[in-house]
């Protein structure tokens, strides 16, 4: 304010305001004068003294009263002739002495951390839920235990049986380890808190396996999303019938449905990959032969494609469950700034791309016109108010008027 006030000695207020880009009315606001309002009494006239307030805890403590509400005291009182004060300043003033609580014992639920998993290649995080299936007659259900691998959307071991147990989850986490070739401290397997995925059998084959364990917290639902969606593309699949007539008939079908979801299923979370191209580490392959098709289409009719030469989507470079806050942080600042304080060179056009933009968007020529995009440098229509504005930001106190005469 003391900058608008100096230059509207030169070029009047508003003209200054307008250069300053500061309402006028903010501007006259702070020319008057602030008007002292005297403040309330942080006591009322008619509280209690300080004598009257000890006689009523006095009252409330003593062996009569010491176990009744302040409703029955009031109340007493009342019957007998005697009135202190309110049952509401009763209330106030326990409260101002920190005697009013909760009589009974609440349970008081913990803090559960937010899990916060990170996987950057297959085997490093497994998710695994439980589902029911409906079986041949009313109340009869089946039980599906599925381990996903979250990266690479690849179920790599499955079970389904009558009941839920934990022997079973243990019989099931223990082969799938085995034949994906599990090493210590490479693994973590995430799941809801049901009782078989708390149960102390599969806590304690995790720990001979020396593979971390985590869980979603109570009633989030969104904490264990890949199995959930996993489980959504099962029940919504055409095929899928209404009840199973046997458990060799919900067999027969899952092993049915997970070699088509593995190996057939182009999966949109993964660039379009199958999850076992995906797994196996054969996805680099699969994206060279998908550029060869799409660069012969593009040398057959390159006036097809507008934006140039297409490039196939590519994986993600990370899958998260809740994204850990450090990555949170490095992803909302952009590449290139990360660079320039890192000391490095940058040269791509395309280094603020976000992270785990798939490879079919980076280095995709630009459509924009020469002239539009040398227009859009233009930030003004009035070099001279801008250079006069910047002076003043930066703290200057240089005199505007030859600047604002030469406009």
């Amino acid at each position: 304010m003391a900058t608008v006030r100096e230059l509207s000695q030169h070029t009047g207020t508003a003209q200054a305001c307008a250069v300053m880009h500061v309402p006028r009315a903010s501007y006259y606001r702070t020319l008057r004068p602030k008007m002292v309002v005297p403040r309330r009494p942080s006591t009322p006239a008619r509280a209690l003294s300080e004598m009257e307030c000890q006689d009523v805890i006095e009252l409330l403590h003593s062996d009569r009263f010491v176990d009744r509400a302040p409703a029955e005291v009031y109340a007493t009182l009342l019957d007998e002739g005697t009135y202190h004060c309110s049952e509401r300043s009763m209330y106030r003033i326990l409260e101002r002495r920190s005697a009013v609580r909760e009589r009974r014992d609440h349970l008081r639920h913990p803090e559960y951390r937010k899990p916060e998993l990170l996987a950057t290649g297959p085997n490093q995080v497994w998710s695994w839920d439980i589902t029911k299936l409906r079986g041949p007659g009313k109340w009869e259900y089946y039980c599906l235990y599925v381990v996903l691998d979250i990266y690479s959307r690849c179920v790599v071991g499955w079970l389904v049986a009558h009941h839920e147990s934990a022997s079973l989850a243990h019989r099931l986490l223990d082969e799938t380890c085995d034949r994906q070739g599990i090493v210590p401290e490479q693994l973590t397997v995430h799941s809801d808190r049901g009782q078989v995925m708390r149960s102390k059998t599969v806590a304690q084959l995790l720990a001979d396996l020396v593979v971390t364990k985590t869980h979603s917290r109570p009633h989030v639902s969104d904490d264990n999303p890949f199995s959930e969606s996993q489980f959504k593309t099962l029940k919504y699949a055409p095929s899928f019938p209404r009840r199973f007539g046997s458990l060799e008939d919900a067999k027969s079908f899952l092993r049915r449905f997970f070699h088509w979801y593995n190996e057939e299923h182009r999966h949109s979370g993964i660039g379009l990959m199958t999850p076992a191209a995906v797994h196996r580490g054969s996805a680099p392959n699969v994206l060279a032969a998908r550029q060869r098709v799409l660069d012969a289409a593009f040398d057959a009719h390159p006036e097809r494609f507008v934006r140039g030469r297409p490039k196939p989507q590519g994986i993600p470079e990370a899958v998260w469950i809740n994204k850990p806050v450090d990555m949170a942080k490095e992803i909302s600042t952009p590449a290139c700034e990360r660079k320039k304080v890192s000391g490095e060179v940058e040269t791509s056009q395309n280094s603020c791309s976000a992270f785990g933009q798939g490879e079919g968007m980076k280095n995709q020529p630009s459509t924009m016109p020469q002239d539009r995009r040398s227009s859009m440098g233009v930030t003004s229509g009035y070099p001279l108010i801008e250079q006069a504005s910047a002076k003043f930001a930066l703290g200057s106190s240089e005199p505007l008027k030859s600047l604002l005469a030469a406009q």
